[in-house]
């Protein structure tokens, strides 16, 4: 399973949560016991408190991340392997977990078996997302690398939409799925993350992180050289750009929110 740094998963879910409509097939007012799985530095544990009032209990495979969670409980578990009890919870949920997993259907049967009523996934689906940019080429160069690290990862980081069916080979019933747009737009003025991502763009020092995952997608070493001069100067443009506080970006990433409901037969 891939990791992510602490300081990765707060910045790419940073207001991720202002419209929070797209949960209400959860029913978090009915819940008493939740278990957020793979929770990483806590954004949806925090929101599934702040919208409920049940037990919520963050899990993570990393201890280094579950230091950042504030929740009431915290489980350093591997996600196919929960060290609970059967129906421990009303509602076990993720956020981008299951896109990293090479069997989500494993994952997915052993929620089910941790509760006994609700099993929810929120997954994005990378091959939707669209970005707009005030410098000319950012958006066409994002596409292309998206498109060929999507090829070489290991695990199917478009799963968002097709959770649905995930959880009906997991067995459950009642599956729904609402579409979710996480809207991040960066514009003046600029935070101090935003600045050190601009940064970032103008070294390819992100870029040069996902060489292995590009080369296995089928980009060659010329045609990786190529794409990394091109993203230094579209950093550089965009670090110009800030400069004078011109700069402007919109990038929208689809969740897919999937609910479904743990059959009977589980819960006696």
């Amino acid at each position: 399973m891939r990791r992510f740094s602490a300081e990765y998963l707060t910045d790419t879910r940073r207001g991720m949560w202002e419209d929070r409509e797209a949960l209400a097939p959860l029913s978090l007012h009915d819940r008493e016991r939740i278990l957020d799985v793979g929770c990483g530095t806590g954004e949806l544990t925090r929101v599934l408190g702040e919208e409920s009032s049940a037990t919520v209990v963050g899990a993570d495979a990393d201890r280094e991340l579950l230091a950042h969670v504030d929740a009431d409980g915290r489980i350093q578990a591997d996600a196919t392997r929960l060290p609970v009890r059967d129906d421990a919870f009303d509602l076990v949920t993720c956020q981008a977990l299951l896109i990293n997993l090479p069997d989500p259907v494993v994952a997915a049967r052993e929620f089910s078996r941790a509760s006994s009523d609700f099993v929810a996934a929120i997954e994005p689906d990378n091959s939707e997302v669209r970005v707009e940019s005030t410098v000319s080429d950012e958006a066409s160069l994002a596409e292309s690398a998206r498109r060929t690290y999507i090829e070489g990862v290991e695990t199917d980081v478009t799963l968002g939409q097709s959770a649905a069916a995930v959880f009906e080979d997991a067995a459950l019933t009642d599956v729904v799925t609402r579409r979710h747009e996480h809207v991040r737009t960066v514009e003046p003025p600029y935070s101090r993350a935003e600045l050190e991502d601009a940064q970032r763009k103008a070294t390819a020092s992100r870029l040069a992180d996902q060489r292995p995952t590009l080369e296995a997608g089928g980009m060659t070493g010329r045609e990786y050289d190529r794409l990394r001069s091109a993203w230094r100067e579209m950093g550089r443009a965009a670090v110009a750009q800030m400069q004078d506080e011109s700069y402007r970006r919109r990038a929208v990433i689809p969740f897919y929110v999937t609910v479904g409901r743990v059959p009977e037969s589980s819960e006696t």
